[in-house]
Protein backbone atom coordinates (compact mmCIF):
# COMPACT_ATOMS: atom_id res chain seq x y z
CA UNK A 1 0.00 0.00 0.00
CA UNK A 2 1.22 3.37 -1.32
CA UNK A 3 0.93 6.01 1.77
CA UNK A 4 1.70 8.79 0.09
CA UNK A 5 -1.70 7.95 -2.06
CA UNK A 6 -3.79 8.36 1.54
CA UNK A 7 -3.64 12.70 1.40
CA UNK A 8 -4.36 12.84 -2.79
CA UNK A 9 -7.19 10.38 -2.26
CA UNK A 10 -8.54 11.70 1.13
CA UNK A 11 -8.34 15.74 -1.02
CA UNK A 12 -10.28 14.35 -4.05
CA UNK A 13 -12.87 12.51 -1.50
CA UNK A 14 -13.72 16.02 0.34
CA UNK A 15 -13.43 17.81 -3.21
CA UNK A 16 -16.16 15.26 -4.73
CA UNK A 17 -18.56 15.33 -1.36
CA UNK A 18 -18.49 18.81 -0.25
CA UNK A 19 -18.86 20.45 -3.91
CA UNK A 20 -22.53 21.26 -4.48
CA UNK A 21 -24.41 18.49 -6.40
CA UNK A 22 -28.15 17.09 -6.06
CA UNK A 23 -27.47 15.56 -2.95
CA UNK A 24 -25.45 18.37 -1.25
CA UNK A 25 -28.84 20.50 -2.10
CA UNK A 26 -31.19 18.04 -1.03
CA UNK A 27 -29.17 18.21 2.42
CA UNK A 28 -29.30 22.54 2.32
CA UNK A 29 -32.96 22.17 1.53
CA UNK A 30 -34.03 19.17 4.26
CA UNK A 31 -32.42 21.00 7.08
CA UNK A 32 -34.64 24.21 6.39
CA UNK A 33 -38.04 22.40 6.49
CA UNK A 34 -37.10 19.35 9.30
CA UNK A 35 -34.98 18.91 12.54
CA UNK A 36 -30.85 18.40 11.87
CA UNK A 37 -31.27 14.77 12.84
CA UNK A 38 -33.76 13.67 9.99
CA UNK A 39 -31.26 15.68 7.11
CA UNK A 40 -28.76 13.49 9.40
CA UNK A 41 -30.58 10.12 8.45
CA UNK A 42 -30.34 11.35 4.82
CA UNK A 43 -26.88 12.18 5.00
CA UNK A 44 -26.11 8.32 6.10
CA UNK A 45 -28.16 6.94 3.65
CA UNK A 46 -26.29 8.92 1.03
CA UNK A 47 -23.11 8.29 2.55
CA UNK A 48 -23.77 4.38 2.56
CA UNK A 49 -25.30 4.36 -0.50
CA UNK A 50 -22.45 6.14 -2.01
CA UNK A 51 -20.09 3.79 -0.89
CA UNK A 52 -21.81 0.55 -2.12
CA UNK A 53 -21.76 2.62 -5.14
CA UNK A 54 -17.94 3.32 -5.67
CA UNK A 55 -17.34 -0.63 -4.77
CA UNK A 56 -20.09 -1.47 -7.37
CA UNK A 57 -17.97 0.92 -9.88
CA UNK A 58 -14.57 -0.50 -8.74
CA UNK A 59 -16.02 -4.58 -9.53
CA UNK A 60 -16.77 -3.16 -12.63
CA UNK A 61 -20.09 -1.98 -12.87
CA UNK A 62 -19.61 1.21 -14.66
CA UNK A 63 -17.62 -0.30 -17.50
CA UNK A 64 -20.87 -2.96 -17.83
CA UNK A 65 -22.96 0.40 -18.61
CA UNK A 66 -20.62 1.71 -20.78
CA UNK A 67 -21.21 -1.72 -22.89
CA UNK A 68 -24.87 -1.53 -22.59
CA UNK A 69 -26.06 1.87 -23.86
CA UNK A 70 -29.83 1.04 -22.60
CA UNK A 71 -28.74 0.68 -19.10
CA UNK A 72 -26.68 3.85 -19.12
CA UNK A 73 -29.86 5.77 -20.82
CA UNK A 74 -32.44 4.52 -18.42
CA UNK A 75 -30.24 5.42 -15.41
CA UNK A 76 -29.72 9.05 -16.86
CA UNK A 77 -33.56 9.34 -17.57
CA UNK A 78 -34.06 7.93 -14.15
CA UNK A 79 -31.78 10.69 -12.37
CA UNK A 80 -33.05 13.55 -14.50
CA UNK A 81 -36.92 12.62 -13.43
CA UNK A 82 -35.78 12.23 -10.10
CA UNK A 83 -34.31 15.99 -9.97
CA UNK A 84 -37.15 17.11 -11.50
CA UNK A 85 -39.08 15.88 -9.24
CA UNK A 86 -37.44 17.30 -6.16
CA UNK A 87 -36.86 20.88 -8.06
CA UNK A 88 -40.88 21.13 -8.10
CA UNK A 89 -41.23 20.02 -4.97
CA UNK A 90 -38.88 23.18 -4.08
CA UNK A 91 -40.02 25.41 -6.35
CA UNK A 92 -43.75 25.03 -4.59
CA UNK A 93 -42.87 25.48 -1.22
CA UNK A 94 -43.99 28.09 0.72
CA UNK A 95 -40.93 29.14 2.87
CA UNK A 96 -42.99 28.82 5.85
CA UNK A 97 -41.37 27.14 8.84
CA UNK A 98 -43.72 25.33 10.66
CA UNK A 99 -43.55 23.19 13.56
CA UNK A 100 -46.25 21.39 12.71
CA UNK A 101 -44.81 20.24 9.03
CA UNK A 102 -45.57 16.65 7.82
CA UNK A 103 -43.05 13.84 8.46
CA UNK A 104 -41.86 13.55 4.87
CA UNK A 105 -38.19 14.49 5.04
CA UNK A 106 -36.15 12.71 2.46
CA UNK A 107 -34.92 9.27 5.22
CA UNK A 108 -31.81 7.04 4.70
CA UNK A 109 -33.29 5.50 1.93
CA UNK A 110 -34.03 8.41 0.04
CA UNK A 111 -30.45 9.17 0.44
CA UNK A 112 -28.90 5.80 -0.55
CA UNK A 113 -31.42 5.54 -3.78
CA UNK A 114 -30.36 9.67 -4.65
CA UNK A 115 -26.91 8.08 -4.83
CA UNK A 116 -27.06 5.21 -7.79
CA UNK A 117 -29.15 8.35 -9.27
CA UNK A 118 -26.64 10.65 -9.20
CA UNK A 119 -24.71 11.40 -12.24
CA UNK A 120 -22.05 13.06 -10.02
CA UNK A 121 -21.67 10.40 -7.90
CA UNK A 122 -20.92 7.69 -11.08
CA UNK A 123 -18.46 10.06 -12.45
CA UNK A 124 -16.39 10.76 -9.27
CA UNK A 125 -16.58 7.01 -8.43
CA UNK A 126 -15.61 6.20 -11.83
CA UNK A 127 -12.85 8.70 -12.05
CA UNK A 128 -11.33 8.35 -8.84
CA UNK A 129 -10.42 4.50 -9.04
CA UNK A 130 -9.08 4.95 -12.53
CA UNK A 131 -7.35 7.72 -10.99
CA UNK A 132 -6.16 6.42 -7.81
CA UNK A 133 -6.45 2.69 -8.24
CA UNK A 134 -5.57 1.29 -11.36
CA UNK A 135 -8.10 -1.26 -10.47
CA UNK A 136 -6.24 -2.80 -7.70
CA UNK A 137 -8.95 -4.18 -5.22
CA UNK A 138 -7.10 -3.31 -2.19
CA UNK A 139 -6.93 0.18 -3.16
CA UNK A 140 -10.41 0.62 -3.77
CA UNK A 141 -11.34 -0.77 -0.43
CA UNK A 142 -8.63 1.79 0.79
CA UNK A 143 -10.37 4.98 -0.70
CA UNK A 144 -13.68 3.50 0.09
CA UNK A 145 -13.06 3.24 3.36
CA UNK A 146 -11.52 6.96 3.38
CA UNK A 147 -14.57 8.28 1.25
CA UNK A 148 -16.83 7.35 4.15
CA UNK A 149 -16.02 9.78 7.01
CA UNK A 150 -14.88 12.70 4.48
CA UNK A 151 -18.44 11.50 2.46
CA UNK A 152 -20.24 11.48 5.19
CA UNK A 153 -18.65 14.81 7.31
CA UNK A 154 -19.47 16.84 3.61
CA UNK A 155 -22.99 16.14 3.63
CA UNK A 156 -23.63 16.91 7.17
CA UNK A 157 -21.73 20.48 6.68
CA UNK A 158 -24.75 20.87 4.14
CA UNK A 159 -27.25 20.16 6.63
CA UNK A 160 -25.64 21.96 9.35
CA UNK A 161 -25.55 24.98 6.97
CA UNK A 162 -29.46 24.34 6.26
CA UNK A 163 -30.00 24.26 10.04
CA UNK A 164 -28.39 27.54 10.12
CA UNK A 165 -30.50 29.19 7.59
CA UNK A 166 -33.39 27.78 9.34
CA UNK A 167 -32.50 29.02 12.38
CA UNK A 168 -31.48 32.71 11.32
CA UNK A 169 -33.83 33.43 8.10
CA UNK A 170 -37.29 33.45 9.90
CA UNK A 171 -38.86 35.59 6.44
CA UNK A 172 -40.98 33.43 4.80
CA UNK A 173 -40.20 35.00 1.69
CA UNK A 174 -36.13 34.92 1.96
CA UNK A 175 -36.99 30.92 2.17
CA UNK A 176 -38.95 31.04 -0.89
CA UNK A 177 -36.32 32.51 -2.64
CA UNK A 178 -33.61 30.00 -1.24
CA UNK A 179 -36.12 27.23 -2.26
CA UNK A 180 -36.62 28.80 -5.75
CA UNK A 181 -32.96 29.29 -6.40
CA UNK A 182 -32.32 25.43 -5.51
CA UNK A 183 -35.38 24.10 -7.45
CA UNK A 184 -33.23 25.99 -10.15
CA UNK A 185 -29.88 24.63 -9.36
CA UNK A 186 -31.60 21.04 -9.26
CA UNK A 187 -33.49 21.41 -12.70
CA UNK A 188 -30.22 23.02 -14.27
CA UNK A 189 -28.72 19.90 -13.02
CA UNK A 190 -31.02 17.61 -14.94
CA UNK A 191 -30.24 19.79 -17.84
CA UNK A 192 -26.81 19.21 -18.02
CA UNK A 193 -27.28 15.32 -17.80
CA UNK A 194 -29.45 15.29 -20.66
CA UNK A 195 -27.17 17.23 -22.28
CA UNK A 196 -23.83 15.53 -21.54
Amino acid sequence: MNLSLLLPMSAFALAASISPGPVNLVCLSSATHYPARRGLSFVTGATLGFIALFLGIGAGLYALLTRVALLETLLRFAGVAFLLYLSARLALDDGRLSEARPPKAPGFWTGAAMQWLNPKAWLASASGISAYTGGDAGLIVVFAALYLPICWLSLASWVYAGAFLKRHVHKPHVLRVVNRVLALLLAASAVVILLD
